[in-house]
């Protein structure tokens, strides 16, 4: 029996995203925890590592061997778990168990071949319908074919072997090419023409790429891996309205706030402005965080801008959030500046401790003048930014104006941020002048964001960025790819 390649889920529209390992960008790979935050990034599929204990036990793990060079295979499931941390390790009748409750499908890379015919029985036994079986070694392919798995069977190929030397009888070619300088160049017109002769469909390396994964997503592909599984379909509004999204601090339920990767997590999928806080040090440099002490979300302790930038630096910036960050660090702005430019995308610049002067100086270096906007509870900042340029776009702030003229005279703003309890009958005023509206919340009430959506500003500054995105995929507004 060979597996059903006419079932609608593997005729996409779009190539399905299939989180690699999980969302290992922003959780400990083949977790629990990575592959329910790759389900709340909107994951079709999960890349899961199997192995087998010597028990008989089939868990999620990478690597053939324990740090202290065990095999995987030697061990005792009860051994393996002693010898790793919380969390690593998940058995795979837990990993089916949460597909199933979060509606995912599984992309098994069986790396024991040995465990092959029990994967494919116990996802037959647990009733899932989305799964693709794939190895590298041929021993796991030709065990599934032997066990008359229903499940499409993938042969995952390394550089410099030809995928049509290999894939036999199998559905899928899974070209592994991610350390190649250019692998989408081989995706020529001939490489397809062949794969549809042969009747394969093909899947993708993992790619953290944006530039690279713009080319791949419009090939026709059944999906491609990421460790960002949000960046293979970035969420895209209707014609009809099309609002910008800020991400406050940037993804912060995702990756701590603030960081390089809950900027990342904000522009991958597709939203336009990761919202930052800037201090400067105790040495005249640049960077990026909230408060204006380290204590809450670093290892330590003291007045931001007393510190000079090699103490910011040496801090830890992550494992506040989760052990997985332990090595983030307190970003500089020009490595924010750096990761718009990267994503092509936009910043909300609020100015904590540090002046208006080198911020604007950094920002005009990079050519983003028209790419972020300023705003700042300290006025006399932007008193100083708005004197040394007429360029820059600062925000107004409709709750610090008894009137909506009061607001967007002061500064001449280029945008009037509303919070859920102000006036909003002044819209229509607003954006009759040519002035944008943006709404902030930073709540995840849905009924909330079905009246803010219900508005359609032309802006949101969120908390809930994701949310957000999925209601209004559910309300025909948007879609993903």
């Amino acid at each position: 029996m060979s597996a059903d390649m006419t079932q609608a889920w593997l005729s996409p529209a779009r190539p399905m995203s299939i989180a690699h390992r999980g969302a290992s960008a922003y959780a400990l790979a083949n977790s629990l925890r990575a592959f329910q935050v790759a389900a709340d990034l909107g994951a079709d599929m999960w890349e899961v590592d199997l192995h087998q204990t010597l028990d008989g036990v089939i868990v999620a793990f990478h690597d053939y061997t324990l740090a202290d060079g065990r095999s995987i295979t030697k061990l005792t499931h009860a051994e393996l778990r002693a010898a790793l941390p919380d969390g690593e390790a998940p058995t795979f009748d837990e990993v089916i168990d949460l597909a199933l409750q979060t509606d995912t499908g599984i992309y098994a890379d069986i790396k024991a071949w040995e465990c092959a015919r029990g994967v494919s029985d116990m996802l037959q036994a647990k009733g899932v319908e989305r799964a693709i079986l794939g190895a590298f070694d041929p021993r796991a392919v030709a065990e599934l074919k032997a066990a008359n798995t229903p499940y499409p069977r993938s042969v995952l190929v390394p550089v410099s072997v030809d995928p049509f030397e290999v894939i036999g009888d199998a559905e899928v070619i899974h070209p592994c090419w991610e350390h190649m300088e250019r692998p989408q160049d081989l995706l020529d017109a001939t490489f397809f023409a062949r794969c549809e002769d042969l009747g394969k469909k093909v899947v993708l390396w993992h790619e953290e790429d944006p530039a690279r994964m713009a080319e791949l997503r419009v090939k026709p592909i059944l999906g491609i891996c990421s460790d960002r599984p949000e960046l293979v379909n970035p969420v895209t509004f209707k014609p009809d309205w099309q609002p910008k999204v800020i991400c406050h601090r940037g993804a912060n339920k995702i990756a701590p706030e603030n960081t390089l990767a809950a900027g990342h997590c904000a522009f991958a999928p597709g939203f336009s402005h990761f919202e930052i806080d800037v201090h400067i040090s105790a040495d005249g440099e640049l960077v990026v965080l909230h408060d204006p002490t380290v204590d809450r979300t670093t290892n330590g302790t003291g007045v931001t801008c007393e510190k000079t930038l090699a103490e910011l630096r040496a801090l830890d910036a992550g494992s506040w959030f989760s052990p997985h960050f332990s090595d983030e660090k307190l970003p500089t702005l020009d490595e924010v500046l750096e990761l718009a430019k990267l994503y092509d995308g936009n910043l909300y610049i609020e100015f904590k401790s540090a002046p208006a002067a080198p911020v604007w100086e950094r920002v005009v270096a990079y050519d983003l003048q028209d790419r972020c906007f300023f705003w700042s509870f300290v006025t006399e900042t932007l008193n100083d930014l708005r004197a040394l340029t007429k360029g820059a776009h600062i925000m107004s702030r409709r709750q610090d104006f008894p009137t909506l003229k009061e607001a967007s005279d002061a500064l001449k703003p280029s945008l009037v941020e509303y919070t859920i309890d102000d006036p909003w009958d002044d819209f229509t005023e607003l954006r009759a002048s040519g002035m944008p509206v943006m709404i902030a919340y930073n709540g995840d009430d849905p009924a909330i964001f079905e009246r803010i959506i219900d508005a359609r500003p032309d802006m949101v500054n969120i908390d809930q960025p994701f949310l957000f995105a999925r209601i209004a995929v559910d309300k025909g507004l948007a879609h993903r790819g």
